[in-house]
């Protein structure tokens, strides 16, 4: 059931999704297996190794969600750290707002 917040419901609410650290073995299972778990659908990934760090971006969709973005936030990002890395999920009209040139 989608929740609601101030803006109204997350309902095709479209986030950003950034994981930045180390490299090694796992990363892309488990964030995949976590949004996969939740309805987050994947609409678009990109990952590269840059200066020996692992860095992947993704956009995805809210629209089937069962936990609102907060909690996502929230729980991505005790997970990632124990793999050591560090992720953040921002909505991605703000976002696109941060980087407008």
């Amino acid at each position: 059931m989608p929740h609601s917040s101030l803006c109204g419901t997350i309902q095709s609410m479209k986030a950003i999704i950034t994981v930045v650290g180390a490299d090694k073995v796992g990363i892309i299972a488990k964030v995949s297996a976590y949004l996969a778990n939740h309805a987050i659908n994947i609409v678009d990934i990109t990952q590269t190794i840059l200066s020996g760090n692992f860095v992947m971006m993704m956009m995805v969709d809210f629209e089937n969600a069962d936990i609102a973005i907060d909690e996502a936030r929230k729980d991505l990002t005790e997970s990632c750290a124990a793999l050591g890395v560090e992720a953040n999920i921002m909505n991605e009209r703000v976002f696109s707002q941060m980087h407008r040139i």
